[in-house]
């Protein structure tokens, strides 16, 4: 996997390297004997790949110097320089020297780029386990939204279905009491009319002269409030109480516990509080 993402830097290092020599051969190869521009052109290339090569050592070590890469991209500067010099005086074909001047500099980027992804680079196993640990996350986020989206739809229709339901109450009650007070009104008008009163006189004697017979309308509901019945006698003094939770004390032998005197106080109709029995029993056991 490596030597694939390295291929796209080696092979633009390789155009990049012969483009140089050529140029400074044909550069320089008129000025000066061609064996001295070819050592000018070898050693421009040969810094460049030292440089390089001592780079990716560093990286492999996982360490860095600056040193080496300014130095490196130094070379990678001059290579571009010796382009762009060339292209500016050459004959013609300027612009096609200029646009392949850049090759050095695009060579150097790309292995700066391959630089990064071997330091951010992981294997099948971690790449997997994201991936996993990804789908999983999206897994649960969908389930999350399907879960809202049925709750929020399970209410709407609650919601839909209380208010429907309110509704027909409320038209049933509207039309309950319309019904009502057409009742009480057709009863009103039937009290107060003539037809009601000669009706009333023609059955009845008239109590009161002048004054046409009338009945009412019913009042519902107690017109008194109810009494309640006393359900207690009156209450039992102290002496009272004592002679009679004694009697009931000594009714056997042995004498009763005061769980059986008191059931048998309050079965025999009897009425005191628990306080007052209990000081009774007290006072009387003593």
């Amino acid at each position: 996997m490596k030597a694939k993402t390295a291929l796209p830097a080696v092979a633009m290092t390789a155009v990049s390297m012969v483009l140089t020599l050529a140029v400074v051969m044909m550069w320089l190869g008129a000025a000066v004997p061609w064996p001295v521009a070819l050592v000018v052109g070898l050693g421009i290339d040969g810094g460049w790949l030292a440089t390089l090569a001592y780079e990716r050592r560093l990286a492999a070590q996982g360490d860095h110097s600056n040193t080496v890469t300014g130095v490196g991209w130094g070379f990678g500067l001059i290579a571009t320089g010796v382009l762009v010099a060339h292209a500016l005086t050459v004959d013609g074909f300027a612009a096609a020297w200029l646009a392949v001047a850049w090759l050095p500099v695009a060579a150097k980027a790309l292995w700066l780029i391959h630089g990064l992804w071997e330091r951010t680079a992981l294997t099948p196993t971690a790449l997997d386990a994201i991936r996993g640990i990804q789908q999983e996350a999206r897994d649960e986020a969908a389930v999350a939204r399907a879960r809202l989206r049925a709750e929020a739809a399970t209410e709407e229709t609650r919601l839909t279905a209380v208010t429907g339901a309110g509704a027909r109450v409320a038209r049933v009650q509207a039309e309950t009491a319309q019904a009502l007070a057409e009742a009480w009104s057709t009863l009103e008008r039937a009290r107060a009319g003539e037809e009601t009163g000669r009706a009333l006189t023609s059955v009845t004697g008239r109590v009161t002269p002048g004054v046409t017979p009338r009945w009412e309308l019913p009042v519902w509901g107690p017109l008194e409030p109810v009494a309640a019945p006393a359900l207690e006698g009156p209450a039992l003094s102290d002496t009272e109480l004592d002679a009679l939770v004694d009697e009931i004390r000594t009714s056997r032998t042995p004498p009763l516990s005061y769980r059986e005197m008191a059931a048998r106080f309050r079965a025999a109709g009897h009425s005191a509080s628990e306080v007052r029995l209990r000081a009774a029993w007290k006072r009387v056991a003593a």
